[in-house]
């Protein structure tokens, strides 16, 4: 068995993009050798900012031998035909082909051998498909004639089978072409001479020599381990960031932490600016002090080895001058802004485009405004509060800080509003008001907090849906996708008890944009519930009912179906839905016509559709005031009472029998199981046990 190693030598690739480009390159690769029948043991990808790396193990030296069979023209057919068949598959003769009994007469039946061809030869083929195959977010056209697309300028391919090198070379059009070779570089500046390898342990010591930890994953176990090490010395923690370790393992290939220091001038600014400042912009770690504050101090992490003391202080020097220019800008930004009430920026947002068919920023907040004060009573929050959070909530865009720093919108307006001695539950709702942006984000639960967030994000989904800007496929410009998981969030872990569709009408929409964003919802309400494990399929049959818009009941039916379901019970008389409901779907189609309303008790001659008639009305009068007082537990017993006289009437009762009115009759007693039991949940909905 062969091992093959693959490596793309390139300029430094963007660090949000390399973890996907190595599983891509892991799937082109291992798809194109299933493909070519060769079949391996193991694969595995890496990435560094400079090279995306392939081994794959356990490959065989050639593809099998395949020997195949076709079947050709019956013995005694015209010539032309024998020609055809034989010429079709390189054949010279009749005396390569094998005469058989078919079973409807006698055939030509041609035997050919097909060798397998080198495995070596058939992966330096592959390589040019790969290159080009590879489906990065943004690339550039680069080489001569920009003929070659790739995320950055290509310098090498290394490529080595079975402890040999794959040499040749990849053409890109008339001019432009790249060497294959079984050599590689280590690290730009520490290591940058060429070095041969002949397998991947040889590759990973050597790189390792030269100054690149090859695994993504020990490049960031080294940066956290180094920047802890050093907080530890001072008496410090390190601020937990796992985004940050990840990114910055993608911009460097030989880690080094340093620590450096913050002028005390600078430590007065808001936490959440010092962060920024270095996260954002430097890819700084902050560190705190035992009691949680932010310390004066930071990590930063090279990609070089200081060669002494004296190196590594002008590293740090560095570090330090260019940090101490950032918050210089954000101090004069802090002194500027303060001096101006927030409620006189509100004016500037008229400035503003919000998009070209919804109008200005001022036009959302005073929807917004609107919005959270039709809101605030429905969840306890105060009217004045809320219409106050709602008027200010934007107005910070127009600070120096946040034009600065744009992550911090919502940050500084809470902190503009606390200066100027605002309730504290106003400034924190303009804080909150983004929140939650993500599935990690936290979600506010403050009432005034929560009637702004909801208030922007659904005046943002009425707003798009109405002009007709929706999510398509993967794309969502305006991620509305997260604005909906974000109205779910706010109202299932608040537990709040909204009637959505209303609250659609009150911010604009149409009955049919309402229809629509509901639908929306329920896909999206899916995608949150996942991670729980609650079926897709459940929440389809409750989200259909045309009254259910409440999401906290809307969970409560899916939570009572699911445990339902889970009987013998329920189970069997989901069967029985199906059964009923298909019998009257066909005979309705048959027909013409509906089959709705209740079954003429004059009509029911069995005692099997007798008793299911008398059970239907019971279980009725037992489900209608158990879902209206919202016992969904109850409604479901009430349901289960259904199995066995259900069992009955298909065991015992011809449905479509020979009297038309007694067929009649017992289609309508079908229809009523479907009704009733739809009152409950539309169990078409709902997947095959």
């Amino acid at each position: 068995m062969a091992e093959f190693v693959l490596e793309l030598f390139s300029e430094e690739i963007p660090a949000r993009m390399q973890l996907r480009a190595a599983e891509d390159l892991k799937r082109i690769v291992t798809e194109k050798l299933k493909a070519a029948q060769l079949a391996f043991t193991r694969a595995e990808a890496f990435v560094t900012p400079r090279r995306l790396t392939l081994v794959v193990d356990g490959l065989p030296e050639r593809q099998p031998d395949v020997t195949e069979e076709k079947r050709g023209p019956r013995v005694g057919a015209p010539d032309q035909a024998i020609q055809g068949f034989l010429k079709a598959n390189n054949l010279a003769s009749l005396d390569q082909c094998e005469k058989r009994d078919a079973g409807k007469g006698e055939f030509w039946f041609a035997i050919i051998h097909r060798k397998g061809e080198a495995a070596a030869e058939i992966i330096k083929k592959m390589i040019g498909e790969i290159l080009t195959g590879l489906p990065w977010p943004k690339s550039m056209l680069w080489g001569v004639n920009r003929s070659l697309p790739w995320v950055r300028p290509l310098h090498n391919v290394a490529a080595v089978f079975a402890g040999k090198p794959l040499a040749g070379v990849l053409k890109f059009g008339d001019t432009f072409s790249i060497n294959i070779s079984g050599a590689t570089a280590g690290h730009r500046f520490l290591a940058p001479q060429p070095f041969a390898i002949t397998s991947f342990a040889d590759y990973q010591r050597k790189l390792h020599k030269a100054h690149v930890v090859l695994d993504h994953a020990e490049r960031q176990k080294l940066i956290r381990e180094q920047a802890e090490k050093l907080a530890r010395a001072e008496g410090l923690t390190l601020k937990e960031d796992p985004g940050l370790v990840e990114e910055v393992a993608g911009l460097t290939e030989w880690p080094q932490a340093l620590i450096g220091r913050i002028d005390e001038a600078y430590m007065g600014l808001p936490p959440e600016v010092l962060t920024t400042a270095m996260r954002a912009h430097q890819r700084y770690f902050a560190l705190t002090r035992p009691d949680g504050a932010l310390a004066p101090r930071f990590i930063v992490v090279a990609n070089i080895d200081p060669a002494d003391d004296a190196m590594r202080q002008t590293i740090v020097s560095g570090n330090e001058r260019v940090l101490r220019a950032r918050l210089s800008d954000a101090k004069f930004f802090w002194d500027q802004d303060r001096k101006r009430p927030l409620e006189s920026r509100v004016p500037a947002l008229k400035d503003i485009v919000f998009h070209a068919k919804l109008g200005t920023l001022a036009d959302k907040v005073a929807r917004i405004q609107a919005l959270a004060a039709e809101i605030a009573p429905m969840i306890g929050a105060d009217l004045d509060m809320a219409r106050s959070a709602a008027t200010l909530a934007k107005a910070d865009l127009t600070t120096g800080m946040v034009g600065e720093f744009p992550e911090l919108q919502g940050v500084m307006g809470r902190y503009y509003a606390l200066h100027e001695r605002e309730r504290s539950e106003v400034a924190n709702a303009i804080a909150e008001h983004y929140a939650p942006q993500g599935p990690s984000d936290r979600c506010p639960t403050a009432p005034v907090s929560v009637a702004v967030a909801l208030a922007d994000k659904i005046d943002t989904l009425v707003g798009f849906f109405t002009v007709d800007e929706r999510p398509t496929g993967s794309k969502d410009p305006f991620a509305l996708r997260r604005a909906a998981l974000g109205v779910i969030r706010l109202i299932l872990e608040n537990k709040l008890r909204l009637p959505l569709r209303k609250i659609f009408v009150i911010a604009g929409a149409s009955d049919k944009i309402a229809n629509d964003l509901l639908a929306f919802f329920a896909d999206r309400l899916k995608v949150h519930l996942r991670e729980s494990r609650v079926r897709h399929d459940l929440v389809s049959a409750v989200f259909a009912l045309d009254h259910e818009d409440d999401l906290v009941r809307l969970l409560a039916r899916v939570d009572a179906l699911k445990a339902f379901l889970a009987t013998e019970d329920g189970a069997n008389l989901l069967t029985a839905y199906n059964r009923a409901a298909n019998i009257v779907r066909i005979e309705e189609k048959k027909d013409g016509a509906k089959h709705d309303g209740i079954a003429d008790p004059a009509l029911l001659r069995q005692t099997e559709e007798k008793e299911l008639a008398s059970r239907l009305v019971e279980v009725r009068q037992a489900a209608e005031p158990a879902l209206a007082a919202e016992r969904f537990g109850d409604a479901m017993a009430a349901l289960s009472r259904l199995r066995r006289p259900v069992d009955a009437f298909f065991d015992k009762v011809t449905v479509n029998c020979d009297e038309p009115p007694l067929r009649l009759n017992r289609l309508k007693l079908l229809s009523q199981i479907r009704a009733t039991m739809g009152a409950v949940a539309d169990f078409s909905q709902i997947e095959g046990q």
